[in-house]
């Protein structure tokens, strides 16, 4: 029971402390306006933003404080520790430093086998160090991380991973297409990072702490069977210290619905940091098996996202139109179409009992009937649905994302590659951008040539059939 509070402690210290409130601020910023693109390129596809830069912030830094705890828990009762010299704080800074390098490198497995091989090195090239390592003094005095704990640490941080990414990773999905033999596909592009406390055991060499309490190690603990043996414990203090670290997770999906698709990445990653917390505990037996376990680590996980590459290229593509109807890729929250029930995934087979014949002939009824729609649609479950929509908008606006059968412009499609998420925000924004202009210089035209009101409605129904064939 002493375990668990004092690890509370330690992670309510990590609240209030006022260098960890500037790095959690420092961190909330810079998801901020990664949260703020996210939420632009919504609104250019969609019409609107589906959720707030705010709201997405906040809900990234609250749920990663309690993983932080969750996972915090965990590594106590385990009984993973480094010594108080260990400097196993490096282990977030190149993690952070990573992600600034590429943001899929935040994972911890690549910055563990960084730190881990580095420890290594002058294990091995520090002679006191080396011959004398089970001697607290000795170890103390110089850099030297237990591998069995930090890779134990980075498999627990995993399951961690793993539990966030079911829980909030679909959420800020953005809408994306992509052109697959010769047929537009839709999917979703999803980028989630979480900041986390993480409160980790050290032995420290006197009982002073500043700002910590010590523990007292109970008589069955540690779990986990390290180089600090258990008379060495006997005669060392413990103290919980907290660090923050970065979970980050990004994907893409052409294949499944965006909850889906986080739910079977988590899955994923929890079974790898599982299997890696077992296959951490290989260092206890020797050299060469510190090294196994360091090289797994990064290995394995690559191997987890070419294993899960695979299956999305594998699977065939949901979100796609065919002769039966018009595909939903997604529906603005609060909209017309949101309101009498339509979800991604459903497909629109009539429009005022008129089968869509062509993605034109769908822009000439929604925009010739802007007060009602006669919907006829059919679920991801087969089942067929007729709803009527009413609504006095005049934008001709439903609050829905179309998946267009045919193969528009290439300023209206944009093809998705994962590498080039700033090419997808660019090229959304240059769209908006000349919609904007576009929406200007039709209101010029009709202020100038108030005389020739049909002509104007004419090319006003033109200008609407021109319109991005995905935002309805």
């Amino acid at each position: 029971m002493n375990i668990a509070i004092y690890t509370l402690k330690s992670i309510a210290y990590a609240l209030v402390d006022p260098y960890f409130i500037l790095l959690i601020t420092i961190l909330g910023f810079l998801f901020y306006r990664q949260n703020k693109k996210t939420t632009m390129i919504q609104k250019m596809i969609v019409g609107e933003s589906l959720n707030s830069p705010l709201e997405l912030t906040m809900s990234q830094i609250v749920i990663g404080i309690f993983a932080g705890a969750f996972g915090s828990m965990i590594l106590s009762y385990m009984g993973v520790m480094f010594n108080e010299n260990s400097g196993i704080e490096i282990l977030f800074l190149i993690s952070i430093l990573l992600m600034f390098f590429n943001p899929r490198f935040v994972c911890f497995a690549y910055s563990g086998a960084i730190l881990g091989f580095l420890s290594l090195f002058v294990q091995i090239f520090n002679t006191p160090i080396n011959e004398s390592i089970n001697n607290m003094a000795a170890s103390t005095a110089g850099f030297y991380i237990d591998i069995v704990s930090l890779m134990t640490l980075i498999g627990v941080l995993h399951m961690v991973e793993g539990i966030l990414v079911m829980l909030d990773g679909g959420r800020g999905a953005v809408p994306v297409f992509t052109n697959k033999d010769g047929k537009i596909v839709g999917g979703f592009a999803l980028k989630r990072y979480w900041p986390i406390p993480i409160a980790i055991f050290l032995i420290l060499n006197s009982s002073l702490a500043i700002g910590e309490e010590t523990l007292k190690n109970p008589s069955w603990w540690p779990i986990i069977k390290t180089s600090f043996n258990a008379d060495m414990l006997k005669n060392t203090v413990l103290t919980l210290m907290p660090f923050y670290g970065v979970i980050g997770y990004t994907s893409v999906t052409f294949s499944k619905s965006k909850e889906s698709k986080s739910k079977l990445s988590g899955v994923g990653i929890l079974l790898y940091g599982t299997i890696l917390t077992i296959v951490a505990q290989l260092a206890n037996y020797g050299l060469a098996w510190k090294c196994f376990v360091l090289v797994f680590a990064p290995m394995a996980h690559e191997l987890m996202l070419k294993v899960q590459k695979y299956i999305e290229e594998k699977s065939e593509p949901k979100y796609i139109s065919d002769d039966e109807g018009i595909m939903i890729l997604e529906v603005a929250p609060n909209s017309p179409a949101y309101e009498v029930g339509i979800k991604s995934g459903d497909k629109l087979l009539e429009i005022n009992d008129n089968k869509i014949e062509s993605d034109d002939l769908l822009h000439k009824f929604i925009n010739k009937n802007l007060n009602y729609l006669k919907l006829k649609i059919k679920d991801s479950k087969g089942k067929i649905k007729n709803l009527t929509l009413n609504y006095a908008s005049n934008t001709g606006n439903i609050g829905v994302v179309l998946v267009p059968r045919d193969m528009p412009k290439d300023t209206v499609v944009v093809k998705y590659d994962d590498s080039k998420f700033k090419e997808i925000f660019d090229k959304m924004k240059k769209q908006g951008n000349e919609e904007e202009q576009d929406k200007e210089n039709s209101s010029f035209e009709e202020d100038s040539d108030s005389v020739n009101k049909d002509d104007n409605l004419k090319d006003e129904e033109h200008s609407n059939e021109e319109q991005d064939d995905d935002k309805n």
